[in-house]
């Protein structure tokens, strides 16, 4: 079979699993339930007929790019690049993310956090600001987004939730304290090594701080105490775009480049260029880690702002396509001297709140911004590089996200812990193990949990007596001496069996010969799990007795079906409720033990003639 009819072949089974999803009074439509799956901007083109749809993007997207202005360059000064790289991911990456991806809000692109990893990555290995520097962050940047389209095409967005909030929280913390400390150069105007790392920076400040440019730091302070004041008072303003120019208008005033203060390189009138990212073993193998922290922080920011302006629209977030949206827009933007994007807080926020209605406010704003490179780009040279380090000072401190941390702080110590470990891991070693340090620790504390599930021993009620039963934790009641009854609460996997074996390896001492094992709480059965319930019960039998699982749920007897668990143990063992296993079950027991047993713990034990009847009992047991 050549590659055509291969596809062929597969497009036809898509269209019909999606006609067979589809109830029968709906009529099938090629264009509008297929192609969408692969092109999700087919889903709402139609909409941008509507001309107040169209203007309400129109008017969101000119915001988004008068925000996206600074904030590109200043990021890409973060992650060791010419501004012009920020402004080019600022144009190319939301683009591609907004056509393919699945929100309608979110806006993609260069962002602090993914700057900073960047740039810690690459400069290990390249001289900041070489060729060789650049060539390696597109090819990291390549890679990053292969990752992620690779990793949406296999389904995974699934498990983007697994990584914890806390997480993220730590490591933009962790992130707004690096991206402070890594602009003091610019701020203080004092010779700091690029490749100094937390703790050194920081020595070098204090040993040269005696040596402060205040030119440099007054044009710095007053950048940023004029972005904070705009934004306090003039909300409607674009406090970054308004700071830097008064920043600007203050270097110049003060003398320029004649006192001192450094400015910005100017940049080339063109459009993104298509260029082959650094293929070679040698990249490969040396950014192959990096490129898997920033596909998995990328995605995890992007989903994230997804999920957090969702909430407000009602829209539903796909995870798998957010992957595939993110890493095509990265792997394209590595050709076009683009660097790492993902998706934006701020600037997805001030879509929402602009009145964007559809993704073609992000391409809009992209566009807007292309004409404001074309037409203004060697200006860039009048702009005050200590200007722009006040703005990322700010940028950094917003990074910091106080909220989350007081309430991770006072709802869990665990996750107190994940906060602390990924903060400090994010100042003092590699980010990307900071990332996977956060991650690792996340699921550890997920799996102890479910590794964990709760065994509770239950009886019957002594005063309902309709097999109702009772934890005797919470409730002292009489149990019956040739049957113990237990409760499971979580899966019964690989992770989880040596914590239950543990628990009912001191309950096989006791005299019971009989086990009840109330499933109702199990979801999830693997086939660790139904060898585990099969040695049980081969023990049970051998003592006399027999283990019975109750109402267990279909979705969990896959496996036990699959493998022959279910006749092994005795199909006639499973039962759907308690009735009827305590009824089947009764049949089963000493009669001679229960008629020296003080207690009619079963309402089967009172209609039994064979019992003597216990006077003091009847009453209660007629109860409810």
């Amino acid at each position: 079979m050549d590659i055509r009819n291969f596809l062929k072949t597969q497009l036809q089974n898509v269209v019909e699993e999606v006609k067979s999803n589809l109830p029968d009074d709906i009529s099938f439509d090629f264009r509008k339930h297929v192609l969408p799956l692969f092109f999700p901007f087919l889903a709402w083109k139609d909409e941008l007929r509507d001309r107040a749809t169209l203007r309400a993007d129109f008017m969101a997207g000119l915001v988004g790019a008068v925000i996206v202005l600074p904030q590109g360059i200043a990021f890409a000064m973060i992650a060791g690049l010419p501004p012009v790289y920020g402004l080019y991911t600022a144009i190319i990456t939301p683009i591609v993310a907004a056509l393919f991806g699945s929100s309608r809000h979110a806006v993609s692109g260069p962002t602090a956090p993914i700057s900073i990893v960047v740039f810690a990555a690459v400069s290990k290995l390249a001289e900041e600001g070489s060729a060789d520097y650049m060539n390696k962050v597109l090819f990291l940047t390549f890679m990053a987004g292969a990752i992620q389209v690779a990793l949406g095409l296999g389904r995974m967005g699934r498990y983007i939730s697994f990584v914890s909030n806390s997480v993220v929280v730590g490591f933009a913390a962790g992130a707004a304290v690096l991206t402070v400390t890594n602009q003091m150069r610019g701020v203080l105007g004092i010779n700091i090594s690029s490749r100094a790392a937390f703790l050194e920076t920081w020595e070098q400040i204090l040993e040269h701080i005696g040596n402060i440019h205040w030119q440099i730091f007054a044009v710095a302070g007053y950048t940023l105490v004029s972005a904070v004041y705009i934004r306090k008072h003039f909300p409607k303003l674009p406090h970054l775009l308004v700071a830097l120019i008064l920043g600007t208008a203050l270097a110049w005033g003060i003398g320029g480049p004649s006192a001192g203060i450094p400015f910005a390189n100017e940049i080339a009138r063109q459009l993104p260029s298509f260029s082959l990212p650094g293929f070679s073993a040698g990249n490969f193998h040396s950014l192959l880690g990096e490129s898997f922290a920033i596909a998995i922080l990328g995605i995890i920011q992007t989903v994230a702002v997804g999920r957090a302006i969702a909430v407000q629209t009602g829209q539903q977030i796909d995870g798998n396509q957010e992957l595939i949206g993110q890493g095509l827009s990265n792997v394209t933007g590595s050709f076009f001297s683009c660097y790492a994007g993902s998706g934006s807080f701020t600037r997805s926020a001030l879509n929402y709140e602009s009145g964007a209605r559809t993704p073609m406010s992000t391409i809009f704003a992209a566009l807007v911004l292309l004409v404001i490179v074309l037409l203004f780009a060697p200006y860039a040279r009048f702009l005050p590089v200590p200007a722009l380090s006040g703005l990322i000072l700010l940028i950094g401190w917003g990074l910091i996200d106080f909220k989350h941390i007081r309430e991770i702080r006072k709802a869990s110590k665990q996750d107190n812990l994940i906060l602390g470990v990924t903060f400090f891991a994010t100042l003092f070693a590699e980010l990307q193990f900071a990332v996977y340090l956060g991650v690792l620790l996340s699921l550890f504390f997920f799996l102890k949990k479910t590794s964990q599930p709760n065994v509770a021993v239950m009886a019957p009620d002594s005063g309902h007596y309709r097999h109702q039963f009772v934890n005797l934790i919470r409730k002292e009641v009489p149990q019956c001496p040739q049957l113990k009854i237990i409760r499971i609460d979580g899966h019964l996997y690989f992770g989880a069996i040596d914590h239950i074996s543990g628990l009912l390896r001191e309950m096989r001492k006791g005299p019971e010969k009989h086990l009840i094992v109330l499933a109702n709480g199990v979801n999830y059965v693997d086939l660790d799990g139904a060898e585990w319930l099969a040695r049980e019960a081969a023990f049970w039998k051998k003592k006399g007795g027999g283990l019975y699982v109750v109402r267990l749920k279909i979705i969990a007897q896959d496996v036990m079906e699959s493998g022959g668990f279910m006749d092994e143990i005795g199909r006639e063992n499973f039962f759907v409720s308690k009735t009827d296993a305590l009824r089947t079950i009764y049949q089963k027991l000493d009669v001679e033990v229960c008629k020296t047993c003080p207690h009619r713990v079963f309402l089967e034990c009172l209609d039994d003639p064979r019992l003597p009847r216990v006077a003091d009992n009847v009453e209660a047991v007629r109860i409810g």
